[in-house]
């Protein structure tokens, strides 16, 4: 993906909510040899572009004064409550350095597994996104996990899932083959005529002595 920003002379908190007031969002890029740029961007530009997971997920091309470089985006403030981007991050990359980043889980193929289709059973993602690290010329889109083979009785962990070649995940903690997905078994609902169950009886009162 492409996207086009500008370099911005002034910084500080009165001149980003300057910036902010035009219509554009302040930004910096850092990393590589040369020092952090500042920049700004179209913040409609920029909003509609961080609704796309390839924006999050892929290295981009972003063109300065006609120059274009590698750059993955690494964080984003949005305002508490308004629909504004209040500054964003970028991480210069180049074809010689691997790259860390989150790549999103596409889950494929449950409709057609028996774990739903015939078990009736509620397949939950409990992960929907990997932290990886490869070349920028490896780094996939996304991950596709499939799950047509489910049953009520698979263990499905990460060890399981087929990595683009080059590509390595990144686990943190104890675990190092956490559950991708949580299967649950239909409720037995009880059969129609059957008698409920008989409350326990009350204790016999005590007469007086």
């Amino acid at each position: 993906m492409q996207f086009v920003a500008f370099e911005r002379a002034k910084q500080g908190t009165g001149a980003s909510r300057r910036l902010r007031n035009s219509g554009k969002a302040p930004g910096i890029v850092y990393g590589g040899a040369t020092e952090p740029q500042l920049i700004e961007i179209d913040h409609n530009a920029l909003w509609h572009a961080l609704k796309k997971e390839a924006f999050h997920s892929s290295v981009l091309d972003m063109e300065v004064n006609g120059q274009t470089s590698k750059v993955v985006l690494r964080d984003v403030q949005f305002h508490p409550y308004k629909q504004l981007v209040l500054h964003v991050d970028f991480q210069r990359v180049d074809d010689k350095t691997k790259v860390h980043l989150k790549v999103p889980l596409h889950f494929e193929g449950v409709e057609q597994s028996q774990a739903v289709k015939v078990e009736n059973c509620t397949v939950t993602p409990l992960i929907h996104e990997l932290d990886v690290v490869c070349m920028p010329a490896q780094l996939p889109e996304f991950i596709a996990v499939d799950l047509s083979n489910l049953t009520s009785k698979s263990a499905l962990g990460l060890q399981a899932v087929k990595l683009p070649n080059g590509v390595k995940a990144v686990v943190r903690g104890s675990n190092k083959n956490p559950a991708l997905v949580s299967i649950k078994l239909p409720e037995v609902a009880p059969e129609e005529g059957a008698a409920p169950a008989a409350a326990p009886a009350a204790p016999a009162k005590k007469g007086k002595k």
